[in-house]
């Protein structure tokens, strides 16, 4: 059914073209349709099992948007699916031309870098698979220092190329830490105290596509077919339905785990800042999604990680401008994921989010006047929420010997005393730890090769406790 009365139906206050002139799929889709569920656990499983272009959700309204072929839109009419509204797409339409493409980003990096040489250390992680930088910016006081006490946070933006206002707000953590640093006593307690990593650009290959091809690209460039690099991830990869071995499909996972150079690139990096928390920004639908991917799969921390999920998305307001973001499980909002970057950073001892900004009024590409300022103004009530979240109930500090020296592979097994709460956590090669709780008593053990076990009870209030954990030699 093709909807010309657009105003009355979706409420939207921009020209129809504008909005809808930016949605295309992969080469074959050539519609945009708006699907009102009836029954929205079991027709979304259709949606994933036939491999379908999920380009966004209303989840108040149940509906969802899809990129599909005729092809496909005739499949979703023969199972009752009830189509809303059809538009063409025109993957030709580029972005406004303000959002940032590869070379921008590095252009923009590199000023950063110049203008705030003591705030900022600026490197490329390593390359995509036509060879471009992929870069990584870490913001703290005396930041070439690399100061092993010092706690990361971890940003990332665009894991799908078409997402483009994901990195407008990456770049606006960077640039608004940096020119408020000193003025501000937040921002300046957390560039002391902590180091931020943000890549505003992952998928750099894919968004050059977005610029010169298909306007729609969501995945790398891997043979002219491309891969979800964010269900490339060796954790669950292919392991629930959650992604195609379709390669025309946009959730291809590639041909094996961690196949993809990107893919690689972005694990040795969190392997090698050990961050604390994580947001990976993606757009459109206005939730926040935790791990695990796979349908009846929670975290063994999920108290602490739901909780925190929960009153992140608790402070991003919809577009609309009354109400929140809803959090949850990819299972719990949309549909099962394999092979997503949260659930590998968890496995990593990361607390992880995904934050998927923007509403389907205003789909992958909004416009930019209207909303680009906005959109990361509200997002910054998020990213702050998790940086203030630092100083909340926590255990910091670091593993050492009776001369002071760090201890390498040692491992907390952390016991809530009033509940079922366990975590086995492997501290840092420095021998330092964080460890996010809730506030309550807890029973740390600390174990590690040639030391004798110690055991000791810590209360953790509403802010972080600072302690230190000395091993003696069981050689003594």
């Amino acid at each position: 059914m093709k909807l010309k009365n657009y105003s009355s139906i979706l409420g939207l206050a921009f020209v129809f073209t504008a909005f809808f002139g930016t949605f295309a799929g992969a080469a074959s889709a050539n519609l945009m349709v708006r699907v009102q569920l009836t029954d929205y656990a079991k027709q979304m499983s259709q949606i994933q099992a036939h491999s379908l272009d999920l380009a966004g959700v209303n989840l108040p309204l149940k509906q969802v948007d899809l990129l599909v072929t005729d092809g496909e839109a005739a499949w979703l009419k023969t199972n009752h699916f009830n189509i809303v509204l059809t538009v063409a797409t025109n993957n030709k339409m580029n972005p406004d031309t303000r959002y940032q493409n590869p070379s921008k980003v590095e252009s923009t990096l590199k000023q950063f870098a110049a203008a705030y040489p003591t705030l900022t250390s600026l490197k490329s992680i390593g390359k995509s698979i036509e060879g471009r930088d992929i870069w990584a910016i870490s913001l703290s006081k005396d930041a070439a220092k690399k100061d092993p006490s010092k706690p990361h946070v971890f940003f990332n933006a665009m894991h799908h190329a078409r997402e483009v206002m994901t990195s407008e707000v990456g770049l606006d953590i960077i640039e608004t830490l940096l020119t408020r640093y000193g003025k501000d006593q937040t921002i300046t307690h957390w560039l002391d105290a902590y180091v931020i990593d943000v890549i505003p650009m992952f998928n750099v290959d894919g968004n050059n596509i977005v610029w010169t091809k298909d306007s729609m690209w969501r995945k790398n460039a891997h043979g002219g077919y491309g891969v979800d690099v964010n269900r490339n991830y060796p954790f669950a990869w292919n392991s629930c339905n959650g992604s195609s071995s379709s390669k025309g499909a946009q959730d291809y996972h590639g041909e094996s785990a961690a196949s993809e150079p990107e893919t690689k690139v972005m694990m040795n990096f969190v392997k090698s800042i050990h961050p604390v928390f994580s947001i990976s920004y993606h757009s459109y639908s206005e939730i926040v999604i935790y791990p695990y991917g796979c349908k009846g799969q929670h975290t063994p921390t999920k108290e602490v990680v739901e909780k925190i999920g929960k009153e992140l998305a608790s402070k991003l307001k919809l577009d609309k401008g009354t109400g929140t973001y809803a959090p949850g499980t990819a299972p719990e909002l949309l549909y099962s994921v394999d092979g997503g970057d949260i659930d590998w950073f968890y496995s990593q001892q990361v607390i992880p989010y995904v934050i998927e900004m923007n509403s389907s009024s205003q789909g992958f590409q909004p416009n930019y006047d209207q909303w680009r300022n906005k959109t990361i103004q509200g997002q910054r009530q998020g990213w702050g929420y998790l940086l203030s979240r630092m100083d909340g109930a926590s255990i910091f500090g670091q593993v050492k010997d009776q001369n002071g020296n760090p201890v390498e592979n040692a491992k907390l097994t952390v016991k809530s005393v009033n509940s079922s709460f366990t975590l086995d956590y492997k501290v840092n090669p420095n021998g330092y730890f964080t460890v996010i709780l809730n506030p309550g008593s807890y029973e740390v053990s600390v174990q590690a090769l040639g030391f004798a076990a110690m055991k000791q009870t810590l209360v953790v209030g509403n802010s972080r406790l600072q302690t230190a954990l000395t091993l003696k030699s069981s050689r003594q």
